[in-house]
């Protein structure tokens, strides 16, 4: 199976993670986002500091 990459711009670290693509273009909004966004460990990083409140409000939602 092949290794997902980040798919921030200039980046090309392995992928961490995979963020939902409408919170993660709030914080990187120059990258080609589709439905699911692949993260290294440090664009992680900044993707939970921008959208904290937004997951918060999400998960309110749930109960």
């Amino acid at each position: 199976m092949p290794q997902k990459i980040c798919e921030v711009p200039s980046c090309g670290k392995d992928s961490f993670k995979t963020v939902p693509g409408d919170l993660a273009k709030k914080v990187f909004p120059a990258a080609d986002i589709k439905n699911k966004m692949h993260l290294c460990k440090e664009h992680y990083k900044e993707y939970k500091k921008g959208t904290k409140e937004e997951r918060e409000l999400r998960r309110m939602d749930w109960d």
